[in-house]
């Protein structure tokens, strides 16, 4: 589970090494992407736009890059890996896994727009 924190600026505070930088770097490259609005859900950093877009997970030994469309995200980043039974995908990120700020800001942009074409993910249709 991640750090228990009321604002997104606490989840970040409560991290440290190689954590701290790579969640750092998430979160930057995803609010510059696109105009989200950041909140803590569920003990996630989410980013929610016409619902939950995407989340930033951090635990003992991996960070989770989470997305609600993530099977849709696969052609973008082959890595994401199908979670549930819906469209969920994650990204599972450990110290040695390379990412960069633009393939997060890519997938940023990419799940932003999957929001606002097709709606709220979380809504029951």
């Amino acid at each position: 589970m991640g750090p228990v924190a009321e604002t997104p600026d606490a989840y970040i505070a409560a991290l440290s090494g190689w954590q701290l930088e790579r969640c750092r770097m998430m979160r930057a490259a995803i609010m510059a992407a696109a105009p989200f609005e950041e909140t803590i859900k569920w003990t996630n950093l989410v980013f929610m736009t016409n619902g939950p877009s995407m989340l930033i997970r951090a635990e003992e030994q991996r960070v989770l890059l989470g997305f609600w469309r993530g099977k849709r995200l696969r052609d973008v980043e082959p890595r994401i890996k199908a979670s549930g039974k819906y469209e969920l995908g994650n990204l599972v990120l450990t110290e040695v896994t390379e990412v960069t700020a633009e393939q997060v800001a890519r997938l940023a942009a990419e799940a932003y727009r999957l929001n606002i074409e097709l709606g709220n993910p979380a809504a029951r249709t």
